[in-house]
C-alpha cells in the first residue's frame, strides 16, 4: 500500500511538473509576416505568422503584441504538429491602478518625505480598498489618500505588460516550427476619401481615391500585408468599439501617381490589395492611394425639390427666395473615363477661382457603387438661383373624407437667374395618390408613380415663370 502511494505521489508530481513549466514567450521577434484583412465595420482580420521553438509535450505558449481588442473566441492557430488544448486572453495591464487592486488586504511599503530634513521614510500600510479612492490603514489610523509614493515588493503574476493570448498546446516533437496565429478584431478600420477637381467648363474633373486606415486596436504590425474588403458583411452585433478612444496620429503622406492598390472580386464583395507591404503603427492614421483618374465626364445640374402635402390642402403661398439644390453627376463607366468599383466614402469637390487658386465648393457621402452606375453628389445650394412658389388654385371637387376624394390645384413657380449665362433647373414634385397633369407651361416627365418633374431654362439676369395644374385622387387604404 506503501509502495502504491509512493508511486501515486511520484505521479501527481510529475504532472504538477509538467504543468507549472515555465510558459513559451512568442514575441514580435519571433514574426515572420503578417497580414492584414480589415472590413468596413471596425473589423479585421489578422494573420501572424511567427517562428517557435517547442519541446515535445503539453506547453503554454504566450502570444504577445497581439491586439488589445481581439476576439479570443475567433483566435485559431495552425502549425505542424501541435494541437490546441486550452486557450486564454489575459488583458489585465500593469498599470498603478492595478497593480493597488491587487494589493487590497496586503502591506506596502509608502515612502514619506520628512517636512524639515528631506530624508525619506519608510512606513508599512495596509490597503484596504482602491475602489472609488483609496483607504489606507497606517498602524492604529485610516487615511483615505497616499501621501507618499507607494513601494510594492513584486508584480502579481496575473498582471501583464501588454495583452496576451495564452494557448496550451500538445506538442509531438521538438524543435522550431512556424504556426500562424489567426483572429478577428476590432480597433482596426478603413474609409475611402475622394479629392475631385473641377475644370473651367464644370463639364469635366480629375478625381484621386484615398484610403484612410485607423489603428486603435492597441497592436503595431510592420512590414503587414493589407488588404481591404468594400462591401456590407454580415456581423452578429456585438460592441467592439473601445471604450476610451485615444489621441491618433495622421502619418504624412505624399500624393501618389498611379494607383497602388489592386482590386478583385472576392465572394459578393470586392478586395483591395496594397501592392507592398507598409508598417500599420499604434494610433496612428495611415493614407494610401487607391485610384486616380483625368478628365471623367460629369454633369451638374440645378434641382428644386418639392413636398407632397399641399396638394391636398390649401396653401397659398408656399415659399420664397427658396434655395434651388447644386448637384454633380457622373457615371462610373468606362466611356466617361471611370468604370471602377467605388468603395462608399466621401466626395470632396474643388474648383480654380479666377486667380488659378483651388477652393472647395462641397462634398458628399456616396455608398458602395459599382462600375456603371450612376454617382450624384449634392454640393450645397446656388447662390444666384432662387425661387419664389405659390398655390394658385385650390378645389376638393370629390369626397367629404380623408379616402376616395379628389382635389385640383394650380401652382406657379418663379425661376430668378442672377448668373451672366442661362441656366436650366429642374423641378421634381413628388406627387400622392392617383395624379394627372391638367395642364402646363412647359412639358413634364413622369419620373416615377409618384414624381413629375419640369426642365425650366431660365436666361441670364431674366426670370422664368413655370405653371402647372394637376388633380390628385386620393384612394382609399
Amino acid at each position: 500500500m506503501k509502495q502504491v502511494l509512493f508511486f501515486l505521489a511520484v505521479f501527481l508530481l510529475c504532472i504538477t511538473s509538467v504543468r507549472a513549466k515555465a510558459e513559451i514567450n512568442v514575441s514580435a521577434h519571433d514574426q515572420q509576416s503578417v497580414g492584414i484583412t480589415i472590413y468596413n465595420k471596425n473589423l479585421a482580420l489578422v494573420k501572424d505568422r511567427r517562428k517557435i521553438d517547442v519541446p515535445k509535450g503539453i506547453q503554454e505558449l504566450a502570444f504577445r503584441e497581439v491586439s488589445a481588442q481581439i476576439k479570443p473566441e475567433t483566435a485559431l492557430m495552425n502549425g505542424q504538429d501541435l494541437a490546441v488544448l486550452e486557450q486564454n486572453f489575459e488583458y489585465d495591464l500593469l498599470t498603478p491602478e492595478s497593480l493597488l487592486h491587487k494589493y487590497v488586504g496586503r502591506e506596502v511599503t509608502m515612502i514619506r518625505r520628512h517636512p524639515t530634513t528631506g530624508e525619506d521614510q519608510p512606513v508599512q500600510v495596509k490597503v484596504l480598498s482602491a475602489g472609488n479612492g483609496v483607504v489606507l490603514q497606517v498602524g492604529d489610523r485610516i487615511e483615505t489618500a497616499v501621501s507618499g509614493r507607494l513601494v510594492y515588493p513584486d508584480v502579481p503574476d496575473t498582471l501583464r505588460d501588454r495583452p496576451t493570448l495564452i494557448m496550451q498546446v500538445e506538442s509531438q516533437k521538438d524543435g522550431a516550427r512556424e504556426v500562424e496565429l489567426s483572429y478577428l478584431t476590432g480597433g482596426l478600420s478603413w474609409q475611402a476619401d475622394y479629392v475631385a477637381e473641377l475644370d473651367a467648363t464644370e463639364d469635366h474633373l480629375n478625381l484621386s481615391g484615398w484610403v484612410t486606415v485607423t489603428n486603435e486596436s492597441g497592436a503595431r504590425y510592420p512590414q503587414a500585408q493589407l488588404q481591404l474588403v468594400a462591401g456590407d458583411v454580415n456581423v452578429v452585433q456585438k460592441d467592439m468599439e473601445s471604450k476610451a478612444r485615444r489621441p491618433v496620429a495622421m502619418s504624412a503622406v505624399a500624393p501618389a501617381q498611379a494607383p497602388t492598390m489592386a482590386e478583385e472580386v472576392m465572394f459578393e464583395y470586392h478586395l483591395y490589395t496594397l501592392r507592398r507591404p507598409t508598417d500599420i503603427e499604434v494610433n496612428q492614421k495611415k493614407q494610401v492611394a487607391l485610384l486616380q483618374a483625368a478628365g471623367v465626364e460629369c454633369r451638374k445640374e440645378f434641382l428644386l425639390q418639392g413636398q407632397d402635402n399641399y396638394y391636398t390642402t390649401q396653401a397659398g403661398e408656399i415659399g420664397r427666395k427658396i434655395k434651388v439644390g447644386v448637384f454633380v453627376e457622373l457615371k462610373n463607366d468606362q466611356e466617361s473615363g471611370l468604370g471602377l468599383p467605388i468603395p462608399g466614402g466621401v466626395f470632396r469637390v474643388y474648383k480654380k477661382d479666377g486667380g488659378g487658386l483651388l477652393q472647395f465648393v462641397g462634398e458628399d457621402r456616396v455608398d458602395h457603387t459599382p462600375e456603371k452606375e450612376l454617382i450624384r453628389l449634392y454640393l450645397g445650394a446656388a447662390f444666384d438661383i432662387t425661387a419664389d412658389k405659390r398655390q394658385v388654385h385650390f378645389k376638393k371637387i370629390a369626397g367629404s373624407g380623408p379616402w376616395n376624394t379628389v382635389f385640383e390645384s394650380e401652382y406657379e413657380i418663379k425661376l430668378k437667374n442672377a448668373k451672366k449665362e442661362m441656366v436650366m433647373v429642374k423641378i421634381l414634385e413628388p406627387l400622392p395618390g392617383d395624379w394627372e397633369v391638367l395642364g402646363e407651361s412647359v412639358g413634364h416627365t413622369k419620373e416615377s408613380a409618384h414624381a413629375a418633374s419640369w426642365k425650366v431654362a431660365v436666361p441670364p439676369m431674366e426670370t422664368a415663370i413655370l405653371t402647372y395644374r394637376v388633380r390628385v385622387k386620393i384612394l382609399s387604404k
